[in-house]
């Protein structure tokens, strides 16, 4: 398994998110057993593995919506674990989320889903809302949709709104879960193309945890892979393609592994 690797600028970065022997059950389920990763200041780092992998609650230790039962969860030197609640809160507010299917609210226009952030935690005049509700649709290239409802959008475009709204407040680190789930190969390149220039113009650190390999090469700097509660491989997308992994390997050529196979 080899180290992060891109340009000599970004090897000399310093981790903004690090998880440490993160372990995490419900029940008798052991889903998280034991992560370690470090995802760098200004990277963009892509998780993958497969359904019931472990994805979603790992995303959701990084935000302080769940405390693991053992090990760390330190963002910005701010350990999630043993921080007050107060700080979590203040803490989750340098993140942006955008959720699977965009989630938005069915009921408001495109303007007050990406204003509603806004109004609720800034005291910005309408003017300034205004102003910043355009400059985020300008950055997910969809300019001039304002008035649009939820319902008049194709599936790609609810993505990139639920992203406009993920920036309104000028996050410092990014999170998308599953941006391409039901997309086709078009809105897919679309959807990473507006991932990629989000964080080339707003110099932002970006988690994109999704099964779409597709995406992960066109966003991701490094490509954890994650299985059994494990990271099995963490390498940048040349080399993760590359892998001699055999659980890599079957899930980037869409099947099952020889010792699967023979556990069932």
């Amino acid at each position: 398994m080899s180290t992060f690797s891109t340009s000599p600028a970004r090897l000399a970065a310093e981790p903004m998110i690090s998880v440490i022997d993160l372990h995490k059950s419900f029940g008798n389920k052991m889903v998280l057993d034991g992560i370690d990763l470090e995802v760098m200041r200004g990277e963009s780092l892509v998780l993958v593995g497969g359904s019931g992998a472990g994805k979603s609650v790992f995303i959701k230790h990084l935000i302080g919506l769940l405390q693991p039962d053992e090990g760390q969860v330190v963002v910005d030197g701010i350990d999630l674990t043993v921080a007050s609640p107060e700080a979590v809160l203040l803490l989750r507010k340098r993140f942006g989320m955008s959720f699977q299917e965009g989630a938005l609210f069915d009921s408001m226009t495109v303007f007050d889903n990406i204003a509603f952030p806004i109004r609720r935690h800034t005291d910005k005049s309408p003017k300034e809302v205004a102003a910043r509700v355009r400059e985020c649709l300008r950055l997910v290239r969809l300019s001039g949709i304002e008035d649009k409802m939820p319902s008049e959008l194709s599936g790609g475009m609810r993505r990139r709104v639920g992203f406009a709204r993920a920036i309104a407040l000028s996050p410092e680190i990014l999170l998308f879960d599953e941006p391409t789930t039901g997309l086709d190969p078009v809105n897919t390149a679309a959807i990473a193309r507006v991932i990629n220039q989000l964080r080339d113009e707003l110099d932002v650190t970006l988690v994109t945890i999704t099964h779409d390999m597709n995406l992960a090469v066109r966003v991701g700097d490094r490509i954890a892979m994650i299985r059994d509660g494990h990271i099995i491989e963490v390498d940048t997308p040349e080399r993760f393609a590359q892998s001699e992994n055999p659980f890599v390997r079957a899930f980037l050529d869409g099947e099952i592994p020889e010792e699967a196979e023979d556990d069932s």
